[in-house]
């Protein structure tokens, strides 16, 4: 079988998952795995509660590294597991809720108010149950402000605690802006923002500041975050007292095992674009990337899979960063010397290992005699996900247990069950250890950050993959359906 997407030396381009303890335990249990899809159906989505909690602690110690106080925000949109939520409700978490059944599943997970932060775009019923329940809310602009102070006059609901959501940061003498964003109002309109915080002190208590940026860019970060202690500043100058500052999320996960490999396929894929070698992709697709006349143009819309710094060490590092515009003290040590509590509100690094996605093979044919494998599965590319957010990662094969067949690298590309020609769940040329067959299963691991939920359809009437809860006991394996779960299903397993 020819191998078309071969690298430079001749060698497969794999793209190897990073597998913490648990995932790698579970999917070293390949009869759990086959028992589960044989019962439930394929696709099947599976979470870890326990892990949830044990990234929730690196945060925590990140925290007490820099003698900071505050909350870690779970960012509930990452995830439509009950399991995961109420496995987080059992610690000293809070959540951030961006939509009304997000709060409503807070509350009922057992979050209590004080623990709940409403963020994103939000209609009057949202606010409603914010105010009711006396929940925090993050205001994005004036007009929020006052529909939030009309609505609390007019429904005699209690006085509200408000962050003021800024963006658009430009730091006085340094060269790095902030990019902008549609959450949030612009720094440069604080003032008013504060004065019709002032106007509506009979309905709204200011306790801080907030920011959200879409980026990886420690130094924007730094610089909203620089943004922010001013703001806070001129709100003490004006006899106000937030004791707070936001900075949301974005902190990460790295995906990948080995960064080698992920160098070695962006350059493998650039030289694809430019003809320089066969094809990496179905139908020659460049990930944002094309070439014109022979130059190179576009830029790659991946999420950067395998990452030196994510998670809780991002956090480390970004308190650690010098404000460069007020006197170049850490930012850690500025929150600290000012006596504000730190707020985060990380999403995807709080699912890192929280899950994975299983789908049988169902087909496997040879596109051409010697060429590569189409391989169809029983699942959707709205199950996986994982391109939809521009991750790159191979496939564990589990082959069924009475399965025997010799390590040979193969060339595959996957398919979904619909009856679409865009139903990719991979646009890329796979690289698998062995031919796979019909009855194997593939485990796309570390999918619980948005990949089982955000796109998820029944298009064609077919259904969206169910989901199940797992955890370790007596050095076994246990599950239920995720709904089923509460934390105390799982006391006595492993920590």
């Amino acid at each position: 079988m020819r191998l078309e997407g071969l690298g430079m030396g001749g060698h497969p381009l794999y793209l190897k998952p990073r597998l913490g303890p648990r995932l790698g335990s579970l999917l070293e249990s390949p009869g759990v795995l086959n028992t589960l899809t044989d019962a439930l159906g394929s696709p099947l989505h599976v979470v870890i509660p326990d892990q949830i909690a044990a990234n929730l602690e690196q945060f925590r110690s990140v925290y007490g590294r820099h003698h900071l106080s505050g909350q870690v925000f779970f960012a509930h949109k990452g995830s439509r597991s009950s399991a995961l939520l109420r496995r987080l409700a059992a610690t000293d978490a809070g959540v951030d809720v961006a939509s009304l059944g997000e709060l409503q599943h807070a509350l009922g997970a057992g979050f209590t108010p004080d623990r709940i932060l409403a963020t994103g775009p939000k209609n009057p019923e949202f606010l409603w149950l914010a105010a009711r329940t006396s929940v925090t809310v993050s205001v994005d602009s004036r007009d929020e402000l006052e529909q939030l102070s009309a609505l609390i006059r007019k429904c005699s609901l209690p006085r509200a605690d408000v962050l003021l959501r800024l963006s658009g940061f430009d730091v006085p003498g340094v060269r790095v802006l902030s990019r902008r964003s549609r959450f949030g109002t612009p720094a440069a309109e604080l003032v008013p923002l504060l004065e019709a915080a002032e106007r509506h002190s009979d309905a709204v208590d200011l306790v801080g500041m907030a920011y959200h940026l879409d980026t990886t860019s420690l130094a924007e970060k730094a610089t909203a975050l620089e943004g922010c202690l001013r703001a806070l500043e001129e709100c003490r100058s004006r006899g106000l007292r937030p004791c707070a500052v936001d900075i949301g999320g974005g902190f990460g996960i790295s995906y990948l095992a080995d960064g080698e490999q992920w160098e070695r396929y962006t350059t493998e894929l650039t030289a694809a674009v430019l003809g320089a070698r066969p094809p990496l992709t179905w139908g020659g697709h460049g990930y944002g990337l094309r070439n014109e006349g022979g130059t190179l143009r576009g830029s790659l819309g991946l999420y950067p899979a395998h990452r030196p710094v994510a998670g809780a060490r991002y956090l480390d590092q970004l308190l650690s960063h010098p404000a460069a515009s007020l006197g170049g003290r850490p930012l850690g040590a500025l929150l600290v010397e000012h006596l504000y509590d730190l707020h985060t509100e990380p999403g995807r690094a709080l699912l890192d290992q929280c899950g994975l996605t299983l789908a049988k093979v169902l087909e496997v044919r040879e596109q051409e005699p010697g060429g590569e494998l189409l391989v169809r599965l029983a699942a959707k590319a709205d199950d996986v996900g994982l391109e939809e957010h521009g991750v790159l990662m191979d496939p564990v094969l589990i082959p069924r247990p009475d399965r025997r067949t010799a390590d040979q690298p193969v060339a595959v590309h996957l398919f979904g069950s619909l009856c679409l020609e865009t139903d990719l769940i991979t646009r890329r040329t796979v690289f698998l250890p062995r031919r796979p067959e019909p009855g194997d299963l593939l485990a796309f691991v570390n999918t619980a950050a948005y990949c089982m939920d955000f796109h998820a359809t029944r298009a064609q009437q077919q259904p969206v993959a169910r989901k199940v809860a797992a955890w370790q006991e007596g050095g076994s394996w246990r599950w239920c359906l995720d709904d089923q779960y509460w934390p105390t299903t799982s006391v006595g397993g492993a920590q």
